[in-house]
């Protein structure tokens, strides 16, 4: 492969469309290829704004305003990032030529979760938990009585845990509807799915370039509220078990198509595996990768871009730490024990430019056996605060 100069005619051009952490990782690793990086999202500031060559502000669902940008810019791949972009967007710039990642149907279908359940179980035949979609508080009541208590209400479009609940008895209906109305994208129509009764959740991070595919270890995670707080790798699970995640892993992907990471999350209980979700970006969870691994999920989400070998050496155990905000702030100061930096653990802060409770600000990291990797981590981050 040729590597051109960045700031050049000739330039090789990657537009972020969504510049959080994870994007701020991928612009860094394009960075040490002399890749030219142009960096967009909603607001100033954002994480891989200030590590891009290029940064820009917009509405980031407004059709016109991301193709007039693209059209601008005429990067050779455009990276969505975030879930919240103007799908009409994405499927104009690939039919004018841009190659989105992995291609503009996948995001569709990945960004709404009645596309791609209906996509992993009714079309690819894949093994998911029951499940149904409503509309109305009344179509919720049914659901819920159906899907039997407890059961999982999530909006068909949001990220981050935005909007989802348990709900736990019908008292509780009203409360699930006015939750989902939190929502981090549409509301309008929800899914309700049947309580698992899993053992665990795994990632399991998958990458494509179109001629091989790659797995990383897979990744055992913990959630509060619809995201995610600590994750670990590997995973603990039997040979069978995980022999099976890597079949759903790479039927969905290779039911997707294009090039990229996929974060593929899956419910296991004992030898039996359920395809949850599946994002076509490098995973929240993912960021143990960058202790665990020579190419973290973001090394590899870009080899697979570019159409790059997707060989690395997992190093060994590890786990990590979110850490999310106590306050609001418009100059958030994050306040780390300098315990924190070792021979075996180190913090990435990410820069964001305001905080409010609940928002990711920086992550813990550490290198062990998964078990005592996750203990340590665990006690770490309690040696984080933020103002």
């Amino acid at each position: 492969m040729l590597f051109t100069a960045p700031l050049k005619s000739n330039s090789i051009r990657i537009m972020l469309l969504g510049s959080g952490e994870l994007g701020k990782e991928v612009a860094i690793e394009a960075q040490r290829l002399g890749i030219e990086v142009v960096a967009v999202d909603r607001y100033e500031g954002a994480p891989a704004h200030l590590v891009a060559h290029r940064a820009h502000v917009v509405n980031m669902q407004d059709t016109e305003a991301v193709l007039e940008l693209i059209r601008a810019e005429q990067p050779d791949f455009i990276l969505p990032e975030i879930e919240a972009i103007s799908i009409d967007a994405l499927f104009k710039a690939e039919a004018e030529g841009y190659h989105v990642i992995p291609n503009a149907d996948a995001v569709n279908k990945t960004m709404n979760r009645k596309n791609i359940r209906q996509f992993a179980a009714e079309g690819l035949g894949l093994h998911t938990g029951p499940y149904r979609f409503v509309k109305t508080r009344d179509e919720l009541a049914e659901a819920a009585k159906e899907m039997g208590y407890p059961c999982v209400v999530k909006p068909v479009m949001s990220s981050s845990g935005h909007g989802q609940s348990v709900l736990k008895d019908e008292e509780h209906i009203d409360a699930s509807w006015e939750i989902a109305k939190e929502a981090r994208g549409d509301a309008s129509e929800l899914i309700v799915e049947a309580f698992i009764d899993f053992d665990y959740e795994i990632t399991m991070l998958t990458a494509r370039n179109e001629t091989e595919t790659a797995f990383c270890e897979p990744i055992g995670h913990i959630q509060r509220d619809g995201d995610y707080v600590f994750s670990w790798q590997p995973m603990q699970m039997s040979e069978a078990a995980k022999q099976k995640a890597q079949a759903i892993a790479k039927a969905i992907t290779d039911g997707l198509g294009g090039r990229g990471i996929f974060g593929v999350e899956l419910f296991v209980k004992g030898d039996e595996v359920y395809f949850s979700e599946v994002s076509p970006r490098p995973h929240d969870t993912g960021m143990v990768t960058l202790i665990t691994q020579s190419q973290s999920e973001f090394a590899l989400h870009l080899r697979a871009v570019l159409g790059l070998p997707l060989g690395f050496t997992f190093y060994g155990g590890g786990a990590s730490a979110a850490y999310k905000a106590s306050g609001e702030s418009f100059a958030p100061v994050v306040d780390v024990d300098e315990s924190l930096f070792d021979a075996n653990s180190f913090v990435r802060v990410f820069g964001k430019p305001e905080s409010h409770p609940g928002r990711r600000l920086a992550v813990a990291l550490v290198f062990d056996e998964p078990e005592a990797a996750l203990e340590k981590a665990r006690r770490l981050i309690e040696k984080v605060s933020d103002s």
